[in-house]
């Protein structure tokens, strides 16, 4: 298993949005492409090239359980998908299709951002296709969101298998549809979308010919990646990296957050040191928001904006001015976030004072909520002593229970290795539109390799009508698995990596 531990770590990308710092916290980490809160105002520019008249939205009336014959089995609902075809050469010759796995997000956030499909449909002459993830956007079993989420009953379609099925089905019905039935399908997806498309490329093979899973977090369940090697670690290298003294001063800072709070009109204290929206309920939240910048700027640290360097910069800055450590940690929030009338909205989700700080009205962490109870229990947060960041354990059989309280059911942390495997394989920079100006050559570089690649599937597949086996990790110590293996290429410390998934010689 050691000899697996460098590639676990290159490959191990995952965008995070709620991170958990108690036991008692139901949350894993949401995963997605996408910006949100304060880097939103950081995507690249390039953006502005995506046209929307290019894309046109349909509806697939779908299957709610794909696994059963009950009466009940049968119930539909709209699930959206977008095609774009400007730059597909048409069935006759067999032009291929990318297909763009939807996550935990609406379909509407994720198109404009991946510019890696439109940037390279028009020399391979594909059609593009967006599928969205069930339960997410207006893919809504039930009638309403109100109706779909009531219970654990309704939310019990709610999983990865069931979203496998909806996208074969829709990719199956636009190929007839289209009279591309020879058309093949190459399936892409970023983080929680990539393990998707992994997963897709495993459980329905005869569908599609391979997937671009970028930054998929495929390693992150039973223990495959020990806590020691894990995000968090990866994240402290990325701050470490920027500067010794931004790393020490956040390292240091929790201690002296949590000697103050413990002192006499401490939380009010710390209230005004860091200006919050509202008042401070226990450190915990105060220390779960902080984290939370740090995670998100390491995740999203791509060189055009370089948000470790500005919240290192502020921190550094701040250092001729004050030796007071939670003062510079707050002008390194200033320096990111901009000169606000107050910072980091905090209101807890329960009267709970381990209650983490909530947006639970938003579609994906409440969709996200449920995932991460039933099959997606990564215990991303676990942490020793080797990084900025104060230790903490997970507790599986607390979350379970947790989870149970919850919703009634149990989480099931080993199912996914289950059913899908996961000790035999694999944020996604390399999927945003590309942006000559500020682009590193290693991820100039990459996007290349991936096309090239993708490249010579097609030509295996008009020369052979086979496919085959390739991977860049058996001199690692990997197995060379007959069935499936991946190549893996390896780019930056926390950044970005994309996994292309091959088979073997299966007959189309």
């Amino acid at each position: 298993m050691n000899s697996l531990i460098g590639p676990v770590l290159q490959c191990l990308v995952l965008i995070i949005s709620r991170l958990a710092i108690t036991s008692d916290s139901l949350h894993i980490p949401r995963l997605s492409p996408i910006r949100s809160g304060m880097f939103r105002s950081l995507q690249s520019e390039a953006l502005s090239a995506f046209d929307p008249s290019e894309y046109e939205t349909f509806y697939y009336n779908q299957t709610l359980d794909h696994f059963n014959f009950r009466p009940d089995s049968f119930s539909t609902f709209q699930q959206k998908y977008v095609i774009n075809s400007k730059y597909w050469d048409g069935s006759n010759i067999s032009a291929p299709i990318f297909a763009y796995l939807g996550a935990e997000v609406s379909l509407d956030s994720v198109i404009s951002y991946t510019g890696f499909l439109p940037e390279n449909a028009n020399q391979f002459q594909a059609l593009l296709i967006y599928i969205q993830h069930r339960y997410y956007g207006e893919s809504i079993p039930f009638g309403s969101r109100t109706e779909a989420f009531q219970n654990a009953s309704t939310l019990g379609y709610f999983n990865s298998a069931q979203a496998l099925a909806d996208y074969a089905e829709i990719l199956v019905h636009v190929k007839t549809q289209l009279n591309a039935e020879h058309s093949p399908v190459i399936v892409i997806g970023g983080s929680y979308g990539g393990m998707l498309a992994s997963w897709f490329r495993l459980k329905y093979p005869h569908i599609a010919l391979g997937a671009l899973a970028s930054s998929a977090p495929i390693l992150y369940f039973d223990d495959i990646i020990p806590p020691e090697n894990g995000y968090l670690s990866i994240v402290t290298k990325d701050f470490r990296e920027a500067g010794e003294t931004c790393y020490q001063t956040i390292k240091q800072s929790w201690s002296e957050i949590d000697t103050i709070a413990s002192m006499p009109d401490g939380l009010s204290n710390l209230s005004k040191i860091f200006h919050t929206c509202s008042p401070l309920r226990t450190a915990h939240h105060l220390k779960y928001s902080l984290q939370l910048m740090y995670t998100r700027a390491a995740q999203f640290d791509d060189p055009s904006t370089n948000p470790v360097n500005v919240i290192c910069s502020g921190i550094d800055g701040a250092a001729s001015l004050t030796n007071d450590t939670l003062a510079k940690i707050f002008a390194g929030l200033v320096a990111i976030e901009g000169n606000r009338s107050c910072y980091l909205s905090i209101a807890p989700s329960s009267s709970s004072t381990n209650a983490l700080p909530s947006n639970a009205n938003d579609e994906t962490s409440e969709g996200w909520s449920w995932q991460a109870c039933s099959e997606m229990v990564m215990p991303v947060f676990a942490v020793g002593n080797n990084t900025m960041f104060q230790p903490y354990s997970f507790d599986v059989q607390s979350y379970i229970n947790n989870c149970k309280a919850q919703y009634g059911v149990s989480s099931r942390p080993n199912w996914i290795t289950t059913y899908y495997g996961g000790h035999v394989w694999s944020h996604c920079l390399d999927l945003v539109p590309s942006n000559p100006s500020t682009d590193p050559d290693w991820l100039i570089n990459q996007r290349k390799i991936e096309v090239e690649i993708i490249k010579g599937w097609m030509t295996t597949l008009n020369s052979w009508g086979s496919l085959w086996i390739y991977s860049s990790t058996t001199a690692a110590g990997w197995p060379a698995y007959e069935a499936m293996m991946v190549a893996c290429f390896f780019l930056s410390t926390l950044a970005m990596h994309a996994c292309c998934l091959q088979s073997s010689s299966l007959k189309l």
